[in-house]
């Protein structure tokens, strides 16, 4: 295409544009936008114009190249901003477009501030060479093999927001619309007065900072949800409240967060309310009090004394870690991004609100309105929220209230239709930050221009009753496939033969091909009702007419989750060493085969997987919920027995008279894999019979922890419990010897 004229003007225009921007951003206390188009020299320099001749107090670029003596980060770096506030941002999009980055920087862009985005000419930007697509590309596709579908729809969105101006370069300056230089009618923040609350700045924040205090000094077990959108005093409220319960006696209050930096925004404030108290990153002391910073793991698998527990950022945590908290903590406040680029509030609204009627009968919850940052009615916030879908919601409940999975049809949709059909796009995505409590804008870059991602979904009346994103992994040859083996090369964007081949030596996993579901999502409205086994079902079927050999995927363990995925014919075939920090749930991959060599290579893994279990269980996985084993360690095909008579002898002395536990370990702990491992062992054992086999036989835990998992007063009765499961193996699964041994050693 033919491009503009170079540009002889001076930047006198811009800097007069920017000026009057600044001018209705500031008497609003609202923010604006200019995007600066063009090529990379000419947005730099017009930026640094426009930020020196206007005197902006605090700015920030996040760009690779910067003026001298300026504040930058990386797109990479912009979670270290968080918490902070400036009156300009300058975002440049030739150092590569992070959508998550441009979602968090906006966020630090106080009222009256002014957003300036420097981007290729708007025509050409989706052809961009964009550096950010060197992280979405994976092998053996190139950077320049991703699409630019999603900067396609971004400038779509540009060239049509409020309070956006855009200024191209070699193009004569435009007046803006009137709506950028308006000034809203109602732009005040509702201030709490001074003599209510000198800390808070809003009515909504005043009455958040009071039911904080209520959690710490009312009634046990009356936890507190606090939710709102960006820029409200969410993360304030906590750290004002922190700080006036160590003043009023309160002796350790405990804050957790998907990461520490993300709770910068509650110590800094805590800290303000504390001006005598010594701090440091993490804390705050005031003699022998304190608030401090533990993980969402860490204070979950190794539990502290706590008058106060305050999660902030609560949607980014995983449903059963939080649970796990709420079990282990009286008095827990969580608070949350509804709208967010670290992840949604609303999954964790449908999800999390159903434990806490469980848990903690009473909850109360608190939405706070108000912006504090900027005044309501805010042009930019509109624009990023529609920019990177953070509101993009599922279909409603009553469109898929009776929706039945025979009645659902199920297709591969087309992306380039799809990034031009704005009410799908934002039905997809939203069942999936519904259901995925770490979406965030950056998938859905991926979604739309990952070169190895296939999005397929099953409707119902149109609309998205579930949605599963695939991708292609594997099919490398042979020599890469044995590099992969001894561990000397980890092409990206390949989990599964990856971890099959260099995990569990199985390297010919590296040459098959593989396709794993990276993500799957159904409908709350519509679960229950064989959707999404129907989805993989379709999966499956694909997958052998594409000529895959397995399809796979890797997640989070938990037991419903497990039993989804074995409703569909997939199995486990590894289980992640440790815990992941962000979940507190080890990863497990499920495997179904397509093909036979898929065949052969599963059947492998499972015996593998099958056969080193019951080892790992009494080391690295030794803390692994016994309820999750026992699902783990099914099988169609059990374990052998491979037991002599001394060894059944060993074990009726132990089951049916009083021979110690530790002389009959060695076999029981044979029997004990024998018998998880077979299917049928549903019938002869109690859920409270495998849990203790499992916790005391196989994790060996010891016996004070095994009586306090398993809820029993002390060793003798966990002796009793495994006696009692020892007993009904022995009747299921001994032969005639064994009976009459039994009745001679038991006096029957």
């Amino acid at each position: 295409m033919t491009r503009p004229a170079p540009n002889t003007q001076t930047f006198t225009d811009h800097v007069a544009l920017a000026a009057a921007l600044k001018q209705a951003a500031a008497s609003s206390r609202q923010r604006r936008a200019l995007v600066l188009a063009g090529a990379e020299a000419w947005c730099r320099q017009a930026a640094t114009s426009i930020t020196h001749d206007l005197a902006f107090s605090d700015v920030l670029w996040v760009t690779a190249h910067s003026p001298e003596g300026a504040r930058v980060v990386q797109g990479s770096q912009a979670g270290t901003v968080l918490g902070q506030e400036f009156d300009a941002v300058v975002f440049d999009a030739h150092s590569g477009f992070g959508a998550d980055a441009f979602g968090a920087v906006t966020g630090t862009l106080c009222g009256g501030g002014v957003l300036l985005l420097l981007t290729p000419f708007l025509a050409e930007w989706p052809d961009f060479a964009d550096p950010e697509h060197r992280r979405i590309a994976v092998a053996p596709y190139e950077a320049a093999q991703v699409t630019g579908r999603f900067l396609r729809r971004f400038v779509r969105v540009v060239r049509t927001a409020p309070g956006v101006v855009v200024v191209e370069q070699g193009r004569a300056v435009r007046a803006p619309e009137r709506s950028a230089l308006c000034v809203a009618k109602d732009f005040s923040v509702p201030e709490a007065s001074a003599e209510e609350d000198a800390d808070c700045r809003t009515q909504d924040q005043r009455q958040a900072v009071e039911a904080i205090l209520r959690v710490a000094t009312g009634r046990r077990r009356r936890s507190l949800v606090l939710t709102s959108d960006r820029g409200r005093g969410k993360s304030a409220a906590l750290g004002i409240a922190a700080g006036r319960l160590l003043r009023r006696g309160l002796r350790r209050i405990v804050v957790t967060a998907p990461r520490m930096d993300a709770s910068a925004a509650v110590f800094a404030h805590a800290q303000r309310a504390l001006p005598e108290a010594e701090a440091a990153r993490g804390v705050v002391r005031l003699g022998e009090a304190c608030i401090e910073f533990v993980a969402p793991d860490e204070l979950v698998l190794a539990p502290r004394r706590a008058d106060l527990v305050l999660v902030d950022e609560a949607a980014a945590i995983p449903t059963p870690l939080l649970e796990q908290m709420l079990r282990r903590y009286a008095r827990i406040a969580f608070a949350t991004t509804i709208h967010g680029y670290e992840g949604t509030g609303r999954g964790f609204a449908v999800r999390f609100h159903q434990v806490l009627d469980q848990l903690a009968p009473g909850w109360s919850r608190l939405r706070m309105e108000t912006p504090i940052r900027w005044a309501s009615g805010d042009p930019l916030e509109r624009f990023v929220f529609d920019a990177l879908l953070l509101a993009a919601a599922p279909a409603p409940d009553t469109a898929l209230a009776d929706a039945q999975a025979g009645h659902c049809t199920f297709e591969r949709l087309d992306r380039d239709r799809l990034a031009e059909d704005e009410p799908l796009l934002s039905e997809l995505f939203g069942l999936l930050v519904l259901a995925h409590y770490q979406t965030t804008p950056n998938d859905l870059r991926h979604l739309l221009d990952g070169p190895n991602i296939a999005v397929h979904v099953m409707r119902y009346r149109g609309h998205v009753a579930a949605t599963a994103l695939v991708t292609e992994e594997g099919g490398f040859d042979a020599e890469t496939a044995r590099e992969i083996y001894a561990g000397r090369r980890r092409p990206r964007g390949h989990l599964i033969p990856q971890s099959l081949a260099a995990h569990m030596g199985l390297e010919d996993a590296a040459r098959l091909r593989c396709a794993r579901i990276m993500r799957i999502a159904v409908h709350p409205a519509a679960q229950g009702r064989g959707i999404g086994t129907r989805l993989l079902r379709n999966l499956v079927q694909q997958a052998n007419e594409q000529g895959f050999d397995l399809v796979g995927a890797s997640f989070g363990a938990t037991g419903e989750l497990l039993r989804f995925w074995e409703r569909a014919g997939f199995l486990p075939a590894r289980l992640g060493l440790t815990r992941e920090a962000a979940s507190g749930t080890h990863s497990v991959m499920v495997l179904h085969p397509v093909s036979d060599d898929g065949a052969r290579l599963f059947a492998t893994a499972r015996a593998r997987f099958l056969e080193s279990l019951p080892h790992l269980l009494s080391d690295p996985l030794r803390g692994v919920d016994p309820r999750l084993v026992a699902i783990l360690l099914r099988s169609n095909v059990p374990l052998s027995l491979n037991l002599d008579a001394q060894d059944w002898r060993d074990i009726v002395a132990f089951a049916f008279a009083l021979r110690g536990y530790e002389g009959s370990l060695a076999p029981l702990w044979k029997l004990t894999c024998a018998v998880l491992t077979d299917p049928r062992s549903a019938d002869a054992l109690s859920d409270a019979d495998r849990d203790v086999l499992i916790a005391k036989v196989l994790q060996k835990r010891d016996w004070k922890a095994v009586a306090a998992t398993l809820d029993l007063p002390g060793r003798a009765a966990v002796i009793k419990a495994l006696r009692q499961a020892a007993r009904r193996m022995v009747i299921r699964y001994g032969d005639e010897a064994v009976q009459r041994e039994v009745a001679r050693v038991g006096g029957r």
